[in-house]
């Protein structure tokens, strides 16, 4: 079963009725290559195993397992607002948000990075999945914009992702984000082990993205999926394997 021994919890100043966890790939029912605590329905596991270990989610935080908002993610840009009329109806975006408590913001990731954020007043929440992609497209800012309270009163954390040592990217991923601020320059250094390639940090890309945005809280970005097969999916370093999931909610 799921446990506070198997979960990460953000470290953090959210208001005591904000909760926020991480889980890992333990307390599940999944067998190998998903062992054990998936909780992606898109990665060609059991489906009664998912639903299984959605359910004990579920449990384990104390909320109904349809008031868990799940998106069909697609490394865009795009934000839903969660609440009690759309939050089963799992929407097409890689970002969201309430102001409801009783629902949770979920993001799965297997080496993307899940950023969630909540404001100093605990009235609004959200959560963002931001891999290479929607994280250079501007799915933080979009996040932030709808949010709609001052960036200066957001805190952020950093989930775990795939950390600098093992994201080797080519010379395009680099460009993308130097075309938005060549400030983005810090976050990649060469690759040694492939020419022309570049080993980028996507907790440094992130950090700065919200800062620029006014948020200067942040927390969490230690953590590596790829360099920690005991504990973190990772879909570089397995190819077929499970998903985590980084919720956020509010209790009633």
């Amino acid at each position: 079963m799921i446990s506070d021994n198997n979960t990460l919890t953000p470290s953090w100043r959210a208001p005591a009725h904000v909760r926020a966890l991480c889980t890992t790939r333990k307390g599940g029912i999944s067998l190998p290559p998903w062992e054990a605590l998936n909780l992606g329905g898109h990665v060609n596991d059991n489906p009664d195993h998912v639903a299984e270990n959605r359910s004990r989610l579920a449990g384990f935080i104390g909320l109904d397992a349809n008031n868990i908002g799940w998106l069909d993610q697609v490394h865009g840009t795009g934000v839903v607002e969660l609440t009690p009329d759309n939050v089963g109806a799992i929407p097409e975006a890689d970002a969201s948000y309430t102001r409801q408590p009783g629902i949770a913001c979920a993001i799965l990731t297997a080496d993307c990075l899940p950023v969630i954020l909540a404001d100093t007043d605990g009235t609004v929440i959200g959560a963002a999945h931001a891999g290479w992609r929607s994280l250079c497209g501007g799915v933080l800012e979009s996040l932030i914009t709808a949010m709609a309270v001052p960036p200066s009163n957001l805190q952020a954390w950093l989930g775990p992702a795939i950390g600098p040592d093992s994201f080797e990217v080519g010379p395009e991923v680099r460009q993308a984000f130097l075309d938005h601020n060549p400030d983005a320059s810090q976050a990649f250094i060469s690759s040694k082990q492939r020419p022309g390639h570049y080993l980028a940090n996507i907790y440094q890309l992130a950090s700065q993205r919200l800062k620029a945005a006014g948020v200067t809280s942040i927390s969490g970005g230690s953590l590596c999926t790829v360099n920690d097969s005991d504990w973190f999916f990772s879909y570089r370093r397995d190819g077929e394997t499970g998903r985590m999931a980084t919720l956020i909610w509010m209790r009633t």
